[in-house]
């Protein structure tokens, strides 16, 4: 079952190449899309309204898809935050299925121009997401959404951080390593004399 989930925010995109979590550096970092790890996902915020729209959606995936001894309802897979009230959902695609190389994910314009493979979309983006809805019945059952495409409705440029703070004169005027102040020079000035001799340029 095919659909689009419209004009939502993205959170932590990873969809220019296949990642994996990394136990060592505790983070997701690229791999090979061999791997059997190795995906494409996207986390997006909605809000109550479009959250109970996609369930909806994905309640009818279920149903329609689900045998006998399957459970009546799927789990639910969102998360709400407490400070929003939006809930977190996420969508992904493995980087090979038996083996074989998905293909990727479509990224696209305002105007369906379609974007590099490389183009990397941010965190705060509004984006529309293109989901195949796959019910599913094992340790437990759900529905998950595999990832198609994205079109970036509007792009949020990544904020550079200013690792300085503001100084005030005082504390500009300091010096930042504390050593004991230079006593004044005992040489004695140069003549004057030393500066007749002609200039050889």
């Amino acid at each position: 079952m095919q659909h689009k989930i419209e004009n939502v925010e993205a959170l932590w995109p990873r969809i220019n190449r296949t990642y994996k979590f990394d136990s060592i550096e505790k983070k997701s970092m690229p791999c090979d899309p061999h791997d059997p790890m190795a995906a494409y996902e996207v986390a997006f915020r909605l809000s109550p309204n479009q959250a109970k729209e996609l369930w909806g959606k994905m309640l009818e995936a279920y149903k329609a898809k689900a045998e006998p001894a399957w459970p009546a309802q799927p789990i639910n897979p969102f998360k709400k935050e407490e400070d929003t009230g939006c809930f977190i959902a996420k969508a992904k695609l493995r980087g090979n299925y038996g083996g074989e190389l998905s293909k990727g994910v479509a990224q696209y314009d305002m105007k369906g121009n379609k974007l590099a493979p490389d183009f990397m979309l941010t965190t705060g983006s509004k984006v529309n997401i293109a989901v195949t809805m796959v019910p599913y019945n094992m340790r437990e059952a759900g529905v998950s959404m595999r990832l198609r495409a994205v079109q970036v409705v509007e792009y949020k440029e990544m904020e550079e951080q200013n690792p300085f703070g503001a100084l005030d004169n005082s504390a500009a005027n300091e010096d930042p390593f504390g050593l004991p102040p230079v006593a004044a020079s005992k040489s004695k000035p140069i003549e004057a004399k030393t500066f007749d001799d002609e200039i050889p340029f």
